[in-house]
């Protein structure tokens, strides 16, 4: 790892203990199950796309971590993530309607299957390269299904085109509606063509996770 990531990885862990201390409200999934009128219209229809800033598949968030959920949620608040749909719905929910929604889908359709500790797939040569220049085990865990700390996403499974979309908005600067304000996963991601971002998406998107698309009523 070169000593720019190395720097940043440092900093990312050395955060995280402040961005615990900043979402420590205790989620209901009782009540979550009640706040997500505005979540199911894109999230709870598999294959759902979106088309902004370019056609993609929203991400599947059933099964992902509630301090993962929660944290982004925050950034979109904050304005650190730009995408204006989700920045809107970010504003309007309170501390505690973000940790109770963020509750509900951890635990959203859960199976309680085992994971393998490594990906039962091998990456290409290339993708190999890839990943050991972006340290990706570092914060998403070896099998990309247990990151580090349960702030940091779970990627394994994900959609292709969702990671891919998601990883270019690393890069984006200076403009008021699209990008992502994260000095890790920037730094991460600048160092990569979009082509090898595309590579890499692909291959994580193949691997077993706890990530999933529950069908869910629009009508409440």
């Amino acid at each position: 790892m070169n000593k720019t990531l190395t720097t940043l990885f440092a900093l990312a862990v050395a955060s995280v203990t402040a961005l615990s201390h900043a979402q420590e409200a205790k989620g209901d999934v009782e009540a979550g199950k009640q706040k997500i009128a505005m979540c199911i219209g894109c999230h709870g229809i598999p294959g759902y796309q979106a088309s902004f800033p370019e056609v993609h598949k929203v991400p599947m968030i059933s099964g992902q971590s509630a301090k993962y959920i929660a944290a982004a949620l925050v950034a979109y608040q904050k304005g650190e993530r730009k995408h204006p749909t989700m920045r809107g719905i970010a504003e309007s929910l309170s501390e505690k309607d973000i940790a109770d929604v963020s509750a509900y889908y951890e635990q959203h359709g859960k199976t309680g299957a085992e994971l393998p500790a490594k990906p039962s797939r091998e990456p290409s040569v290339q993708v190999a390269g890839l990943l050991k220049k972006g340290a990706c085990v570092s914060c998403h865990g070896d099998n990309f299904a247990k990151p580090i700390d349960p702030s940091y996403p779970k990627i394994a499974g994900q959609h292709a085109d969702y990671l891919f979309v998601a990883l270019k908005s690393y890069k984006v600067e200076k403009n008021t509606n699209v990008g992502r304000g994260n000095a890790i996963m920037g730094g991460v991601a600048k160092q990569f063509t979009n082509a090898e971002l595309k590579a890499l998406a692909s291959y994580v998107s193949g691997l077993d996770g706890d990530l999933h698309t529950v069908p869910q009523s629009r009508f409440r």
